[in-house]
């Protein structure tokens, strides 16, 4: 106890917390300890965010993908899977419609689809075109998830009105990364959000929990999102998918993504961090929330025929992803969603003065 206080003091005087800081508070079983971990992670997010959390409207608009990686239900060679592809049309109402429901953010994510990444441009050309009919008829900030893709493409992206690029290295262990993402280069993947930096465009980086890693791997991977500069950082506990190769792993409970997630806090205070409904759905909501996440990701309305990602149906149908849906779990944890102004308001402080310094780590 005298040594969780130490480190939870060091967090509040924003001292260095070192690796062995980290790998102690990973590792935190006990309630009580736990208990005392999430509520620091809460006062440094109220510091910053005051009770205002942001949510995000999600578009998985293709579930087709050139990639293997091991532990995707939309890996290519998975016939489980139901595939579609949306149209631009049906793109753009569901994202007006999210919009319409109060969201902040429009997440365009699809599988690294080859229609859209094909090599004679006409597939890069309909991409962008997506994204700017979406800031056309939403007028929100977008965040676009393809993948990896050109550098020009990206700029591209980026004139078409996307603030945000999401592109998840999963793990920053790199035989552990090789395993998962099969046949995929580990610094290609991280030298295209370098480069979205360079650009000028907020970036998110992603840890995925309980595909064969360790605290070690933890600790590491928030050092190199402190290094990128990662504007949000997320973590999520891997889900088995059948048709993959790890789908009869064991699948890990719900306390160690806690844990990492208050951990974030401490080290990022003024990041954005989600707490995905990809995982739990809106059962899972209030403890990650009550861990330090100030976003709601993966908004999905119930009738767009959309999938997640981790869990493909969990509460879609049911509308309790939704905005509506959400909101009573907020105030249940004295939280209310933030104004779009406020949203903005973060967006430009984050846009227009670069990297604020966050918790320095030894």
């Amino acid at each position: 106890m005298k040594q969780l206080d130490t480190i939870l003091d060091k967090a509040v005087q924003h001292s260095a917390i070192t690796t062995q800081d980290m790998l102690y508070l990973l590792q935190l079983t006990q309630p009580a300890d736990r208990d005392q971990l999430y509520r620091a992670a809460r006062q440094r997010r109220q510091l910053i965010f005051d009770n205002k959390v942001f949510l995000y409207g999600f578009v998985y608009f293709s579930t087709y993908c050139r990639n293997d990686c091991t532990f995707c239900y939309y890996r290519k060679s998975n016939s489980h899977c139901q595939r579609y592809r949306k149209t631009s049309r049906e793109i753009v109402d569901i994202a007006g419609a999210l919009g319409q429901s109060g969201v902040h953010l429009i997440d365009l994510t699809m599988g690294e689809d080859p229609q859209y990444l094909s090599n004679n441009q006409s597939g890069h050309q309909q991409l962008i075109e997506v994204v700017k009919k979406v800031k056309q008829a939403t007028r929100l900030p977008i965040m676009i998830s393809p993948g990896v893709v050109p550098r020009e493409v990206l700029r591209r992206l980026q004139q078409a009105g996307a603030e945000w690029y999401a592109c998840y290295q999963e793990t920053h262990n790199r035989e552990l990364y090789s395993r998962l993402r099969l046949n995929q280069e580990y610094e290609q993947r991280w030298a295209i959000k370098v480069f979205a930096k360079t650009l000028g465009m907020l970036v998110e980086e992603g840890l995925l929990v309980g595909v064969g890693d360790n605290a070690q791997d933890a600790a590491h991977s928030l050092r190199e999102m402190n290094k990128l500069g990662a504007d949000q950082v997320r973590t999520m506990s891997f889900v088995p998918q059948p048709g993959t190769p790890l789908y009869k792993t064991t699948a890990v409970n719900s306390i160690y993504e806690l844990n990492v997630i208050a951990v974030m806090r401490l080290l990022f205070p003024d990041r954005l961090i989600p707490a995905s409904l990809d995982v739990e759905g809106i059962q899972g909501l209030k403890q990650r929330l009550e861990a330090g996440a100030n976003v709601i990701t993966s908004i999905i309305p119930p009738d767009a025929g959309l999938a997640g990602v981790s869990q493909s149906t969990l509460d879609i149908s049911e509308g309790y992803r939704t905005v509506r849906g959400v909101t009573p779990i907020l105030r249940e944890c004295g939280l209310e969603p933030a104004t779009q102004q406020e949203y903005a308001q973060w967006l430009d402080r984050r846009l227009g003065y670069g990297l604020k310094e966050g918790m320095v780590c030894e």
